[in-house]
């Protein structure tokens, strides 16, 4: 099975292509350069270089978040766009598991953390037990204050909220696995295309745990 991978979730975004289990290509990028004015050429630069044409894709996969509203927008339109003009299944894969998903086999409990803005983080916590990572938390929005304390034991930090979390309990992940990955969201999209998991570009929506800042103006509630 050959997918095709997208994650926008935060300003480190990229693509990756899976053949089977074979990581074909991976590319990432963090700089502060919209995902609107890379993300095709990207994935342009990804099939060619791997000779690869969009007929020879079997699926998609793409982080569905949390993270960045814009970020979100922009990787999961592309993905429709694609899914509807080569006829392809689309897997949702939820941002934070991506990132635990990179640092399999850990031996402390793995704990991602992205900048949600308005003083907040997006979290969650895993654990790795038997060939997977299980989640042990809700997906949170919370204050990097309310997170340092829910650790009762040392974990692995990793993303871009991870150095606001002031505890003695949080290690921090190794530089090259700090940002989400893109053969993460393969590597769990293409176990879900091959389960059957998928969703159709109607269901395909980002996973927010607030409302985007828009949405609050158009309910005319409070800045938050």
């Amino acid at each position: 099975m050959r997918v095709l991978a997208i994650e926008t979730s935060t300003l480190a975004g990229g693509v990756a292509l899976l053949d089977d289990d074979r990581l074909v290509a991976e590319y990432l990028v963090d700089v502060r350069v919209t995902h609107s004015e890379r993300l095709l050429v990207t994935i342009d630069g990804a099939l060619a270089d791997a000779r690869w044409t969009p007929r020879d894709l079997h699926g998609l996969a793409v982080a569905i978040g949390p993270g960045s509203f814009t970020g979100l927008r922009i990787g999961l339109s592309t993905v429709k766009g694609l899914a509807t003009a080569l006829a392809l299944p689309i897997a949702a894969v939820p941002t934070l598991d991506a990132m635990a998903a990179a640092l399999p086999f850990a031996g402390l409990p793995v704990c991602p953390v992205l900048e949600a803005r308005k003083g907040e983080v997006y979290t969650s916590l895993y654990r790795w037990k038997g060939a997977e990572m299980r989640r042990e938390w809700d997906y949170l929005a919370l204050t990097p204050a309310e997170l340092a304390r829910r650790l009762a034991e040392p974990v692995i930090v990793l993303g871009d909220g991870a150095g606001t979390v002031d505890s003695a309990y949080a290690e921090p992940a190794p530089p090259h696995r700090r940002v989400p990955s893109p053969g993460s969201v393969a590597w769990l999209g293409a176990q879900r295309l091959r389960a059957g998991d998928t969703v159709t570009t109607a269901n395909l929506v980002p996973l927010y745990l607030r409302p985007s800042e828009a949405e609050l103006k158009r309910r005319g509630g409070p800045d938050r």
